[in-house]
């Protein structure tokens, strides 16, 4: 199994995951030309996608969407409420309904030989998920754009091998910041975007010891700096006693415009 980011931020988002079979995209949110650029690195073309998931409907996440669907033929999988939240924007008017698969949380969907179980996540948009990725025992998890999580989300994110979590702002430069105060309280609810420190606290909780790798994503540009995400997060892991120091375990930070190192799995 494969995990790549190719983009992770509020400019573009987008992920690759596959096996030696099946090559699944979670949201695209940057151009045509730069997924294509970016699965050609991996020895792959947009032809080879098997299914593009989408998480929600923000152009953040789609923005590629309406190009890469006039090329290609591959099926589009969302929820039902995200699916109509597409097709009222202008990046969906263009393309055919029948493209897109309705799914749902924790109903579990096969794609050739991986399966897709979706998770419910808490966020300002139609009808958002997370994704649950498996293939046989191995699992990799997309969980970014979310203002809070419970104890469902901690048991989603347990036993993952590879996992995107978001720490998408430092609370204090954001509360200091430039933006105005109604955006920053939609950042700071529970249907905003993931601290660095919750991120670092719902991490302490999802550790296992066959992890190999934790990329922090979805980072703000304007609220955070890697440095800091990075460190908030290593200290929480060491304020919580979690079991595991912070420098044994393989956390990076997911680039905002270029891909991550490719993982293996």
């Amino acid at each position: 199994m494969r995990f790549e980011t190719i983009a992770s931020g509020s400019s573009g988002n987008c992920i690759y995951i596959g096996s030696e079979t099946t090559h699944l995209l979670v949201d695209v949110g940057i151009s045509r030309k730069r997924t294509a650029g970016a699965l050609k690195d991996l020895d792959l073309s947009l032809q080879d996608i098997d299914g593009i998931l989408i998480t929600h409907e923000h152009s953040d996440h789609i923005g590629g969407l309406s190009m890469i669907a006039k090329q290609t033929q591959m099926p589009i999988y969302a929820t039902r409420g995200t699916i109509a939240a597409i097709r009222k924007s202008p990046a969906g008017e263009s393309i055919d309904p029948e493209r897109f698969v309705p799914i749902r949380a924790d109903e579990k969907q096969t794609i050739k030989d991986l399966t897709i179980n979706p998770m419910s996540i808490s966020h300002d948009a139609a009808e958002p998920v997370g994704y649950r990725i498996l293939y046989g025992s191995r699992k990799a998890v997309v969980c970014t754009d979310l203002g809070c999580f419970t104890d469902y989300t901690v048991e989603c994110l347990k036993n993952t091998d590879v996992l995107l979590l978001e720490a998408n702002h430092d609370i204090n430069m954001l509360q200091v910041g430039p933006y105005p105060y109604p955006l920053k309280q939609r950042i700071l609810g529970d249907r905003g975007h993931l601290s660095n420190l919750a991120s670092g606290k719902l991490l302490s909780q999802v550790l296992n010891s066959h992890m190999r790798a934790i990329f922090l994503g979805h980072l703000s540009q304007e609220n955070n700096l890697p440095e800091l995400a990075y460190e908030t997060v290593r200290f929480e892991l060491l304020e919580r006693d979690c079991g595991y120091l912070p420098e044994d375990l393989p956390i990076r930070i997911a680039p905002r415009k270029e891909p991550s190192v490719c993982i293996d799995f």
